[in-house]
């Protein structure tokens, strides 16, 4: 068995690093290259939309799935629809693109099946609507936070690898399958950017990784703020810069470079160090997320209230240090 998941991950690792391949060179022969600029964090013009290859893998391997365990092929069919409602309006936006409106919409739509999933699970109200907007927020983080080479994706391996550890069978095989499929785009774009994931990638993840969470949540009994210890540097990050901005009277839905690791590039760090710190901080969140998923649920969410705002007081020093 343990044979069959290795050579099956394999397979997961090199069908990505094939098709983001393909995907790059459809994106030169096309023309579709993200320019340097004010509000980007790169200074060459690099093709976009690689994470295409990371969506198809996911849904090559949930059709797999569906056909090795029958019983799981309405919630795969579920995931599948909504990973390819997000990653299609993402391609689309990579293309030609469109009002944050329309591209919302979408998302809440797609976020709307994976709290379906957990209303038919648990038949709790709130638990489903709390689903629907982690979901709708966290395809936009991530997307916020795919900024430079690197960074979304080694935190996407990072959830995987934290999920396969702790979740029950299946849902442990879909985060290490998450895992391979990112590993397989990630030397496409790290450390050099050969081709950025683009929105169809980025969102894609969100969605992804919200799908375990909310899972996650139903099919055990860790808190659900623990399970959300693994996504700390991006959630603290994106949501108190968000917060920030609104606060400012900025409009928070345009593009811009405030978030602290845009900061920390545009003060001449490389995107190989500030995507490495990001990594390490990351490292040290699953490690509290794993050695604290055995405790009782109260003390589960006394820890993750603990290490998130560890991490908002960090945040916050480095903040004000980039800001003289």
């Amino acid at each position: 068995m343990a044979l069959t998941a290795g050579l099956g991950l394999l397979a997961v690792l090199v069908a990505s690093a094939a098709l983001t391949w393909g995907a790059r060179h459809y994106a030169l022969r096309r023309n579709l290259m993200d320019q340097p600029g004010e509000r980007r964090s790169h200074v060459v013009a690099t093709p976009r939309g690689g994470g295409i290859a990371i969506v198809l893998t996911l849904l090559l391997a949930a059709a797999v799935a569906a056909l090795l365990w029958p019983d799981a092929w309405v919630t795969l069919a579920v995931f599948g629809l909504g990973l390819a409602l997000v990653a299609g309006i993402g391609w689309w936006d990579d293309h030609r693109p469109l009002p944050a409106v329309r591209r919302l919409l979408v998302h809440v739509i797609a976020a709307a099946l994976i709290a379906g999933l957990v209303w038919q699970a648990t038949h709790n109200p709130v638990q489903a609507l709390l689903a629907l907007l982690f979901t709708t927020s966290l395809i936009n983080i991530w997307n916020f936070m795919d900024g430079i080479n690197g960074i979304a994706t080694t935190q996407a391996v990072l959830a995987g690898v934290a999920f396969a550890c702790v979740l029950p069978g299946p849902l442990a095989l879909a985060g290490a399958v998450l895992a391979a499929a990112c590993l397989g785009f990630l030397p496409f774009n790290f450390p050099r950017g050969r081709i950025f994931m683009g929105d169809v990638g980025s969102g894609a993840l969100g969605y992804a990784i919200a799908a375990l969470v909310c899972l996650g949540s139903v099919a055990t009994d860790i808190s659900w703020l623990l399970l959300l210890v693994p996504l700390t540097a991006f959630l603290v990050d994106a949501g108190f810069t968000l917060l920030s901005r609104m606060l400012s009277g900025q409009r928070w839905m345009e593009p811009h470079t405030q978030h602290v690791y845009q900061r920390a590039v545009k003060s001449s760090k490389s995107h190989t160090f500030v995507t490495g710190t990001y990594f390490v901080f990351g490292l040290f969140s699953i490690t509290v997320f794993n050695a604290c998923t055995n405790l009782q649920p109260r003390w589960e969410a006394a820890v993750a209230v603990a290490w998130l705002t560890l991490a908002t007081g960090l945040w916050l020093l480095l903040r004000k240090g980039m800001c003289h």
